[in-house]
């Protein structure tokens, strides 16, 4: 069990997930100052959650040790 690759993984699924609100809310928008906060900071922390995941899991060597 390698946590680094599992935390990799977690921080990757929630990048993503952040992503895709992102979007829906990009989508959803009417323009207000709010809904633009809101979409910058769910853009922002969720690429940063799935860029650090994806370099987490990345960087991870796989050593099958026993």
């Amino acid at each position: 069990m390698n946590l680094k690759r599992i935390f990799g993984s977690i921080l990757t699924v929630l990048g993503i997930a952040g992503l895709i609100y992102g979007a829906f809310l990009f989508m959803n928008t009417q323009g207000g100052m709010r809904d633009i906060k809101a979409l910058v900071v769910y853009g922002i922390l969720g690429l940063l959650f799935f860029v650090s995941g994806i370099g987490l899991v990345r960087t991870t060597s796989d050593d099958a040790r026993a």
